[in-house]
């Protein structure tokens, strides 16, 4: 992106994520423009629409620099509900940059996409990046859609993508299990910047989460762009093993990436 140009389309905006990367990225230099299905107090120029409405769309898109691709559904629904918002939501921003001319997006993808790989082990070879899909719901299968639709209008249409296999991103994680996926507020505005500025990534699939002890999959592809994670779970280890105790064998939150989202029926949160 120009240095002088720096006009970023934040979907999703109302979110978890969104709001946090709303009071984050602007650090930047980013100038957001907002867009939500939910309205957004204080915002009056934010784009109020769903991913489904292509108008509103094509012009949140016009005239921005890239986009930060995160609305959505973010947790297991009927496929019907995923359908329409995670699928052909996605497939029409990705419609919409590419008739605009945009030529980066970031897409939260998730670790979900992989959820029924082995979840990694301090000190083991971590999970590499390269791990084939292994969606533990629909949800998750929309996120493996979204980075085959990315890899798509990288090949056909060069639309670049970095697609984040995000952990967990809140202030603090919430579960044993995410002490190794987490991802904090600082540092996924350091992943998306890096994925908004590093050169030449056609469509790159990273882990998204900080430099945590526990950390089991592979942050090398996120490094090479140039991201630098400068946090670390530890610090809530002591208090999440009080609460709930190590996992054992036998419980998803212990053999799958995905966690409790490989039960059925899958459970929340996560």
């Amino acid at each position: 992106m120009p240095a002088a140009s720096r006009t970023l389309l934040l979907t999703g905006a109302a979110g978890g994520i969104g709001t946090l990367m709303r009071g984050l990225l602007p650090a930047y230099g980013y100038a957001l423009r907002l867009f939500d299905a939910t309205p957004i107090e204080g915002e009056p120029t934010a784009v109020t629409a769903d991913l489904g409405d292509k108008h509103a769309l094509r012009e949140a898109v016009e005239g921005v620099d890239a986009i930060v691709h995160l609305a959505g559904i973010s947790l297991e629904a009927p496929f019907e509900k995923i359908l329409r918002s995670n699928i052909e939501g996605t497939y029409n921003l990705y419609e919409a940059a590419r008739e605009e001319g945009v030529r980066r997006i970031v897409h939260a993808s998730s670790s979900h996409a992989i959820g029924f790989a082995p979840l990694p082990r301090p000190g083991g070879a971590p999970l590499p990046v390269e791990t084939p899909h292994r969606p533990d719901t629909f949800y998750g299968l929309s996120k493996a859609f979204g980075e085959d639709l990315a890899q798509l209008y990288w090949d056909r249409d060069g639309l670049e993508t970095v697609s984040v296999r995000i952990g967990e991103c809140a202030m603090e994680p919430s579960t044993v299990r995410t002490l190794a996926l987490w991802l904090s507020p600082g540092d996924a505005a350091r992943l998306f910047d890096a994925a908004l500025t590093a050169p030449r990534v056609g469509h790159t699939v990273v882990f998204g989460s900080s430099d945590n002890t526990r950390l089991g999959w592979d942050l090398s592809s996120a490094r090479a762009l140039g991201y630098v994670p400068q946090d670390d779970s530890e610090q809530y280890a002591q208090k999440l093993l009080a609460e709930h105790g190590e996992p054992t064998p036998g419980d998803p939150e212990h053999d799958f990436l995905g966690g409790v989202f490989c039960t059925d029926p899958p459970q929340w949160p996560y």
